[in-house]
C-alpha cells in the first residue's frame, strides 16, 4: 500500500513539473516539484551532512545542518542545501527545518523545510532563477533516511 501511495505521489508530482508558466512579459516561472530521500550522515560535531537522490525537478542534493536547537514539540535545524539537475542546473539554498516529534515513534519526526534559493547562485538551465520552495515529508533521526516530498514555483526575471 505504501509504494502505491508513494507511486501516486511522485506522478502527481511530475504532472506538477512538467508544466511551466509565465507570471508577466518580464518573469518567468517554472514550477518545481518531486521526492527526496535523505541519507543523514553523522558528523564529528555531532551535527548531520546529508546527501539525496531526488525525483522531479532536480536529481540529486547535498547539504548539512549548520545550526540546531531544541523547541518544544522537537527540533530547528538551519541547513544549506545544493541542487543540482540532469540537464546541467544548479543552485544553493539556506533554508529552515522544522522537525516535529511523531509521538509513540521513537527518533521519527514531520520535517517541514523553507528552502531560499541564495542570490546568485544559480548557474546552467536555472541561471537566474531565485525565490523559495518548500517541503514536508517523515524522517527516521534513528535510521538516518527520510521521505520528503517537495514542491514551489521559482522564477526568472527577463531583462
Amino acid at each position: 500500500m505504501f509504494n502505491k501511495k508513494l507511486n501516486q505521489l511522485i506522478f502527481a508530482v511530475a504532472v506538477t513539473a512538467a508544466t511551466a508558466g509565465t507570471v508577466s512579459a518580464g518573469e518567468q516561472c517554472m514550477p518545481i516539484g518531486g521526492v527526496g530521500m535523505p541519507n543523514f550522515v553523522p558528523q564529528t560535531d555531532g551535527s548531520f551532512a546529508i546527501v539525496a537522490p531526488l525525483t522531479g525537478s532536480v536529481s540529486n542534493a547535498a547539504g548539512k545542518v549548520t545550526g540546531q536547537r531544541v523547541t518544544e514539540t522537537g527540533l530547528e535545524m538551519d541547513m544549506e542545501h545544493y541542487f543540482m539537475t540532469e540537464k546541467g542546473g544548479f543552485m544553493h539554498t539556506k533554508d529552515l527545518g522544522i522537525l516535529t516529534r511523531v509521538e509513540g515513534k521513537k527518533d521519527q519526526y514531520m520535517i517541514e523545510i523553507t528552502y531560499d534559493i541564495q542570490p546568485k547562485s544559480t548557474r546552467g538551465v536555472l541561471n537566474g532563477y531565485q525565490g523559495q520552495f518548500t517541503s514536508f515529508g517523515l524522517v527516521d533521526l534513528n535510521g538516518l533516511q527520510g521521505l520528503i516530498p517537495y514542491s514551489g514555483e521559482i522564477c526568472r526575471v527577463n531583462s
